[in-house]
Order: C-alpha cells, then structure tokens, then sequence
C-alpha cells in the first residue's frame, strides 16, 4: 500500500454545482450568435474547458468568427448567477472535513471567481491557501495541459503517482493523467449527462463515483492497491 500524499479537487462540477450555469450562459450567448447549441452539449463536449478555449474551438470547428466581446458577457452574468444561485455539490462539505491528507484545489477558473464560488461555503477555508488557478500559476496553461496538477504537486513536494484527483471532465482527466497522477471520475454535479462515467474512464479515470460520501473509501480502496504506479 502506497498512502496518499495528496488529493486535488476539481472545482467547477466537483465542489461546487457551477457547470450547468456555465452551460446554460454559454449556450443562450452562442445561440444568440448564431451558433444554435444546447446547455446539454455544452455540457458533454466542453466541461473542463476555459470559455475562450470553447470560443476557440467552435470558431475553429465552424469557420464562423466569434466576437470576443463574449467573454466579457460571460463573466458578467456568470457572476451575477453565481451570487444569487451557486450551491455546492451535495456532500463534499463534509467529506473535505473528514478527509486527513493534505488537499488543494485546482481549477481552470480564474482566483476572482474560485473565491466568489468558495466563499459561499465552508470550502474556501478549508483549502486556502491551496487554491490554484491553472492560468495563474506555473506555465500559465489550462487544463488539458498538466500545468495546474504538475504546480500542486511541487507546492507539496508530492510525487505525482502517490497524488489522487477528483475530475469530472475529460479534459481535467487527461490533465491529470499528463501528470502522472490517479485519477477518480465524479458524476454528481447537475450537468452530468448520460455515457459521463463512460468518458471520463475512456479519459483514464480508475473508477467513477456519484456521491462524495464514497470518496474516503475510495481513495483507501486504490491506495491499497496500486500496482502499475
């Protein structure tokens, strides 16, 4: 048995019910655009990704030029929604409480948005100041770039295989696997969309959980047996 030295939380999706906000602003502004695309695909192709990187993709994929004013858009209204309707996924309050290794936060949103997501609840105390913003730190890259995972570790003086990360997206799972770490799928949040745990394990997660309160047992379960790490 190789024990833990570190376990890394997704935010948006995994501590907090963000994702399906996100989809639903995202999709209402590209619609309105004119790229016709609903809050479900949004949610199945592009969660874990930076809204530019979306813009990027659906401008490179459409040959269709996409204003940048979209971005400011977003952050606006993802604020306001956020303020007034953000709750965090049921249970990982008190699993944070009870989990005993070391843990942080890595995330593809910006320090602005994971303090006003966090703050709302028990969350941001219990991480800070491990609370790490993949554009804001180390190579500057988000997620599927290993950056963000890679950072964390260095901060603990943590061997990448010995690290466990909680994603729920396959990009975030491919970022994790970049940086040679283990990785546990969660499909609890709202935007979880059927075949979910089917792509995240397609990504290169061990295992897929939809409650937070079998995450303890989990993480005992594959730190007992870690043959190939």
């Amino acid at each position: 048995m190789s024990k833990p030295q570190l376990i890394l939380f997704d935010c948006d999706g995994v501590l907090v019910d963000s994702e399906y906000i996100a989809a639903q602003v995202e999709s209402e502004l590209l619609t309105d655009a004119g790229y016709p695309i609903s809050p479900e695909e949004i949610a199945e192709r592009f969660a874990g990704l930076t809204w530019p990187s979306i813009l990027m993709e659906i401008e490179r994929e459409s040959s269709m030029p996409i204003s940048a004013s979209l971005i400011e858009k977003s952050r606006k209204i993802m604020k306001e929604r956020i303020s007034k309707e953000l709750l965090t996924v049921d249970g990982i309050e008190d699993v944070v409480s009870q989990l005993q290794y070391p843990k942080a936060i890595c995330s593809n949103s910006n320090t602005e948005s994971l303090q006003l997501m966090l703050k709302r609840s028990t969350l941001y105390d219990a991480f800070a100041p491990h609370i790490y913003a993949a554009r804001e730190v180390g190579n500057k890259e988000p997620k599927p770039a290993p950056n963000v995972y890679t950072y964390a570790a260095q901060q603990f003086n943590a061997d990448p295989k010995h690290c466990f990360v909680i994603e729920d997206s396959s990009h975030g799972v491919h970022a994790a696997r970049a940086a040679g770490m283990r990785v546990i799928g969660f499909t609890g949040g709202a935007h979880t969309y059927p075949g979910h745990a089917d792509k995240l394990t397609e990504a290169g997660a061990e295992t897929v959980i939809n409650r937070h309160r079998d995450l303890p047992a989990v993480i005992e379960a594959m730190a007992e047996w870690d043959e190939g790490f």
